[in-house]
């Protein structure tokens, strides 16, 4: 059984958190942080949206991976696995993607906490994966009308 540790970090640079994230995991913990950015948009929005992470013990098509990247971090959906090469791509971006292999991934997302709480599993963007490109786009379009008028009413 993973026991969750809770770690009161201030915002600092991803250069120290993250190493120390993936030490806590690699003990058998879980770490909790609030991600940057808006690239897992509409599954998860930077800034606001918690993400658990543990540890990935298998790497499969569809889980969200925390992973180092020529020399920079990101939290993406792997989208294809081909031999030792793992594909991933942000939910939110439409074109490009990264490579890397397993050895460069430190975290699976297990769980995301929605702002008022609500706690969601990472299984519901299996439909997301197959929609065609412009779907993508409109849902995407209106997501962030819709997340920019919430924002106005929230200040």
């Amino acid at each position: 059984m993973l026991e969750q540790m809770e770690v009161m970090f201030m915002e600092k640079s991803n250069d120290i958190l993250i190493p120390e994230f993936e030490r806590l995991i690699k003990l058998g913990h879980m770490v909790e942080f609030v991600p940057k950015g808006v690239s897992m948009r509409p599954f998860i929005e930077g800034g606001r949206d918690k993400v658990i992470l543990g540890p990935c013990r298998e790497v499969k098509v569809g889980i969200v991976v925390l992973a180092k990247v020529n020399e920079t971090y990101v939290l993406h959906r792997v989208c294809h696995i081909q031999g030792k090469k793992i594909i991933l791509r942000g939910d939110g971006n439409l074109k490009g993607y990264e490579v890397c292999k397993e050895s460069d991934i430190i975290g699976r997302v297990v769980q995301i906490r929605k702002k008022r709480g609500k706690r969601k599993r990472m299984n519901k963007a299996r439909v997301w994966r197959y929609l065609p490109t412009f779907v993508k786009k409109i849902c995407l379009k209106l997501y962030h009308q819709y997340i920019q008028r919430v924002t106005l009413y929230e200040d």
